[in-house]
C-alpha cells in the first residue's frame, strides 16, 4: 500500500520532496496557497535576479562605448519589465505544475495546516479538505520582517516584495538594511537609474562576510554614487512633501523618493498547528530538527526558511530531496547528510559575490592554519576581453594536505564560477586536482586555476 505523504508549502523544498517521493511510489499531495515553486518563485529570487539581469542589461549599453559601439536611447519602460518578469514567472510555474501532475502528485490550492498526528486540513475556496497522512512535510517559508516604526504602504514605503519593479521608478530609494538582500536592491535600483542611499547598521556591508569582500563591493558602490551612512541604525521612517524621510539613532535623517526594507524575515508557521502537535517554537522557527530534517515527532518533517537553517532556495531544495529518501527508507543505505558548512551561496550584485565553505576570516579567528592565494580576474585574458576586469578568486586549503576547504569570489559570473570550488570542497579535492584540470582559454575559470597552483 503506497505511503501517503502530504506537503505544506509547494516552495523549493516542497517541490523537491514530491517529485522524489512520488518517483519513489509515495501518494503525494502538495498544498499551495500562491504558485507551485512558492514565494522563490513569486516575489523573491526569481523577480529579483530578472530585475538585476535587466540593470545589468542596461549597464552593458552603458558601458559598450568603450568596446567600440555606438548605441544611443536608451530608456527603461517599466511595463515592459513587469511584464517580463510575469512571463518568466508563469512559465516556471506551469512547468513545475506539469511535472508534479506528471507523477500523480496532487496539487490543492489553499492553506494547509496540521490538524493531528496524522492529520492535515487544507483551507480551499470551496471549504476544507482533510487529508490522512503518514508523513508530513511543512515548508511554508517565510515574509520580510517589518519593524514596528515602519508602515510599508506599497508605495513610498515598501518591502521587497513590492518592488518586482515598483508602480514607479524610484528617483532616490533608501534602503535600510545591508545584507545580502539590501545589496542587491542597492544595486538592482542603481542599475536602472535610481539615486540609491544604503542605511549600514554596521561599519562594513555584509557584516557576515569577508572583509576584503565587503570592501570590493563598498568601493563600486561609491564609484557609482552610492551614499553610504555607517553605524547608523534606522529608527523612523516618515512622509514628507516629496517622499519619505529615514531618521537614525545618530541623529542623521536621509531623504528621498522611497524607502525600502530589507532587514530580515519572520518564518510563516503562526497557523500551522505545530505547537498543539508538540513542535516547539523559537522565534517562529522549528527549535529542533534532527539530520534528516525531523522534528520532535518522528513523521513530521520541516525545511527551508522555517527550519533555521541557510535560508536559500538550493538548500531548501537539498532538504526536500533528502526528506522524501528518508520518508521513502532510503536512508537505510549509504546516505550522505547535509552538511550546510559547505553549501555555496551567492550575491547577484555588480561585480556578482559567490562563496563556499571556509572562510579566510574564521579561519584565523579559530586559530587554524590554512593557506590562502589570492588571484584577480585582471591576469586573466577573458575578464580583459569582456571589459571587466574587477575582482579576484580566493582559495583557502589545509597547508598540510592540500584539501581545498573553502572559497571566495568577487566579478563578473562569481554565482557560476563557485560551482568548482563547492564540488571541490563536497567531494574533498586537493588543489593540485584543480590545477591539474584542463580548463577553457580563455575563461574566467583560469583565475580558479592559477590560484590552485
Amino acid at each position: 500500500m503506497a505511503l501517503d505523504f502530504v506537503i505544506i508549502g509547494g516552495g523549493p523544498a516542497g517541490t523537491q520532496a514530491a517529485t522524489v517521493a512520488a518517483r519513489l511510489g509515495a501518494r503525494v499531495t502538495v498544498i499551495e496557497r500562491d504558485v507551485v515553486g512558492g514565494a522563490a518563485h513569486l516575489w523573491d529570487c526569481v523577480p529579483s535576479k530578472a530585475m538585476i539581469a535587466a540593470g545589468a542589461a542596461f549597464g552593458d549599453i552603458g558601458d559598450a562605448h568603450s568596446m567600440g559601439v555606438q548605441t544611443t536611447g536608451t530608456a527603461l519602460d517599466l511595463d515592459a519589465l513587469r511584464e517580463h518578469i510575469a512571463g518568466i514567472v508563469g512559465r516556471l510555474e506551469s512547468s513545475g505544475r506539469r511535472l508534479l501532475e506528471s507523477q500523480h502528485v496532487r496539487i490543492i490550492q489553499g492553506s494547509g495546516r496540521v490538524a493531528g498526528p496524522n492529520s492535515v486540513i487544507a483551507d480551499t475556496a470551496d471549504g476544507p479538505i482533510e487529508l490522512h497522512a503518514d508523513a508530513i512535510l511543512v515548508s511554508t517559508g517565510s515574509r520580510p520582517r517589518v519593524p514596528d516604526f515602519a508602515k510599508p504602504d506599497g508605495d513610498r514605503i515598501l518591502t521587497t516584495r513590492d518592488a518586482y519593479p515598483p508602480r514607479e521608478l524610484p528617483e532616490h530609494l533608501i534602503v535600510i538594511g545591508s545584507g545580502v538582500t539590501g545589496v542587491e536592491f542597492v544595486h538592482m535600483f542603481q542599475s536602472i537609474g535610481s539615486k540609491v542611499t544604503l542605511i549600514v547598521s554596521r561599519q562594513q556591508v555584509l557584516p557576515q562576510k569577508d572583509p576584503e569582500v565587503a570592501a570590493v563591493l563598498e568601493a563600486d558602490f561609491l564609484r557609482r554614487g552610492v551614499r553610504l551612512y555607517k553605524g547608523a541604525r534606522a529608527i523612523g521612517i516618515e512622509h514628507t512633501d516629496t517622499g519619505v524621510k529615514v531618521v537614525c539613532d545618530d541623529g542623521r535623517v536621509a531623504e528621498g523618493s522611497h524607502a525600502l526594507l530589507a532587514i530580515g524575515s519572520v518564518p510563516n508557521t503562526e497557523t500551522l498547528g505545530l505547537e498543539a502537535l508538540g513542535i516547539e517554537l523559537n522565534g517562529g522557527y522549528v527549535r529542533s530538527v534532527d539530520h534528516h530534517m525531523r522534528t520532535s515527532v518522528p513523521h513530521v518533517y520541516v525545511a527551508g526558511d522555517i527550519s533555521g537553517k541557510l535560508p536559500l532556495s538550493s538548500v531548501a531544495s537539498m532538504q526536500g530531496r533528502k526528506i522524501a529518501e528518508h520518508v521513502m527508507g532510503l536512508h537505510v543505505v549509504e546516505h550522505r547528510h547535509l552538511d550546510y558548512d559547505k553549501a555555496a551561496s551567492a550575491i547577484f550584485t555588480d561585480p556578482e559575490i559567490a562563496d563556499v565553505g571556509l572562510a579566510e576570516a574564521d579561519a584565523f579567528a579559530e586559530g587554524r592554519k590554512v593557506r590562502v592565494t589570492k588571484v584577480p580576474f585582471a591576469t586573466t585574458a577573458k575578464a580583459l576581453i569582456n571589459n571587466d576586469s574587477r575582482g579576484f578568486v580566493k582559495l583557502v586549503s589545509d597547508p598540510a594536505t592540500g584539501v581545498v576547504l573553502g572559497g571566495s569570489i568577487v566579478g563578473r559570473n562569481a554565482a557560476e564560477l563557485i560551482s568548482v570550488i563547492a564540488l571541490a570542497v563536497t567531494a574533498g579535492l586537493r588543489v593540485s586536482d584543480v590545477a591539474d584540470s584542463l580548463l577553457v582559454h580563455p575563461a574566467l575559470a583560469e583565475a580558479l586555476m592559477e590560484a590552485a597552483e
